[in-house]
């Protein structure tokens, strides 16, 4: 089976960002990526993971102010 890899302005389109701040995820390592040679490319697979975590998060990130705002105004 081949798997397709995506390249960094694949990756800017999917998230709907910059090709800059793709890079930047890249170049952190926020977003897994394989190296051949000088080309970055990324497995779609670590690509949606990434998105997974990215809305776990942000869905903690929600209850948390929401019970922080629950807490100040129950005062």
């Amino acid at each position: 089976m081949e798997e397709r890899l995506l390249k960094p302005a694949e990756i800017a389109e999917i998230l709907q960002v910059s090709r800059a701040l793709a890079y930047s995820l890249l170049k952190r390592g926020e977003i897994p990526a394989v190296r051949i040679g000088s080309v970055v490319r990324v497995r779609r697979i670590d690509l949606e993971q990434y998105i997974n975590e990215k809305a776990h998060q942000k869905n903690q990130d929600k209850v948390k102010f929401e019970d922080s705002t629950t807490s100040i105004l129950d005062r």
